[in-house]
């Protein structure tokens, strides 16, 4: 079939990898050049140990505290806009223990599924995007913290999950090269991570050898429409006929949805991140700062930095309080690593689509018979961008999908 994919990030692409995989036409419409965006200075995490949705309880609570703190990791600024108000509410009434407790299954199967498939990939398409396979720290301060750290180290246990509980001495020893400042650290041995500019242009070109169509800088401005079904993707320059349509532009999922004469509740969530070379000591492994929401990836001589979470639609404005604090929890964690605090001028930063819920949207639209959402993933982009796009492949194709994915509806909102 022809199949039209409305964005060429991370889940963009691996829809279509796994689409054209089957036998199918495909065309990847993309706004921008495939050189930036939220699939490339993100930290490069593949990791089962995200399995909470980010609807928790108690994150209203924390999340309306932090709110008046300029320096902390959420924040989301004041405007009248109703769809706001509307995801506003939705989250609302989905950070509870039922819905985390239904919904947490459902992310570990996705995101285990995506795990088993990004082993495969650097096998099929070569080993070119950095993929390393040694575990990931949430690392705390708080003794509270590591409470509860320690009962979700349980939870991902009964999930099938490895976990090493350590000390603050057993940390340091596990990372030789810079002190460590902690109470102390769970290990998450199955977390991996890659390097995502890496694994994007590899992608890129492995699809464009494949024959996959790019139409890159060009915006869709509408869709023709024949009863239940989009017949054709239409652009400033030509109308797309498709046989199948799959709506993956992040952040920009409303927008597009809109020209369908649809409403889908998701908010862009901007995130920093900041990078140094060459360092002359660097982590062994990678890690979550987990009392300052801080994410942390070393790739040989190089580490990227990155956290917050702003709530501010597509706004081009950097907050330099919010960077500064992102740099000033590392320095905290890791004393002995002399850095120089981020330029805020030079800081990268991308919008992660986010759901009322925190799960992602994966399905068939119930308007279209022949329209499909695969988007707000949040943080987990990366993580999970194998098995959605294996997911999208299933349900085009018409065969049984490898995991149970009612809990994505995208209708369900």
């Amino acid at each position: 079939m022809e199949v039209s994919i409305v964005g060429g990030g991370i889940i963009g692409l691996c829809t279509a990898y796994y689409l054209q995989k089957d036998g199918h036409q495909v065309t990847v419409i993309e706004r921008g050049n495939l050189t930036d965006g939220c699939s490339f200075g993100n930290l490069g995490y593949v990791s089962p140990s995200h399995f909470l949705p980010l609807a928790t309880p108690g994150i209203v609570a924390q999340g309306i505290k932090w709110m008046f703190d300029a320096s902390s990791p959420f924040y989301i600024k004041p405007r009248l806009n109703l769809d706001l108000m509307r995801w506003g509410l939705a989250f609302y009434n989905s950070a509870n223990q039922k819905t985390l407790d239904a919904n947490a299954p459902h992310m570990n199967h996705l995101i285990q599924l995506s795990r088993q498939l990004i082993v495969d990939l650097k096998r099929e398409i070569g080993d070119n995007f950095d993929l390393t396979e040694n575990g990931c720290w949430m690392l705390y301060k708080n003794q509270k913290t590591g409470d509860h750290e320690k009962h979700l180290a349980d939870i991902a246990t009964s999930f099938g999950l490895q976990t090493v509980v350590c000390n603050a001495q057993q940390v340091q020893e596990r990372e030789k090269e810079v002190e460590v400042n902690v109470a102390g650290g769970v290990l998450y041995v199955d977390d991996c991570y890659i390097e995502p500019a890496k694994l994007m242009h590899a992608l890129h070109n492995t699809l464009k050898i494949k024959g996959v169509v790019f139409k890159l800088n060009t915006t869709v401005t509408g869709f023709e429409v024949q009863g239940n079904k989009v017949k054709a993707v239409l652009t400033p320059n030509e109308s797309i006929k498709t046989d199948e349509i799959v709506i993956a532009n992040g952040s920009w999922l409303p927008e597009t949805a809109r020209l369908l004469g649809q409403k889908i509740l998701l908010e862009a969530g901007k995130g920093y991140s900041f990078s140094y070379q060459d360092l002359s000591n660097n982590l062994t492994l990678p890690s979550i700062l987990v009392d300052d929401r801080v994410a942390t990836t070393p790739y040989n001589r190089m580490l990227r930095i990155g956290g917050t979470m702003e709530i501010s639609g597509h706004s081009t404005q950097k907050l330099p309080k919010r960077i500064r604090a992102i740099y000033d929890a590392f320095q905290r964690y890791y004393p002995g690593i002399e850095i120089a605090p981020p330029d805020p001028a030079t800081t990268w930063y991308g919008y992660r689509p986010v759901t009322p819920d925190g799960v992602p949207y994966i399905g068939g639209h119930d308007a279209f018979e022949n329209v499909y959402i695969a988007g707000g993933h949040a943080m987990l982009g990366v993580t999970a961008a194998t098995g959605t796009g294996q997911l999208m492949a299933q349900l085009i194709g018409k065969t049984q999908t490898s995991i149970d994915i009612q809990a994505f509806n995208p209708n369900r909102f």
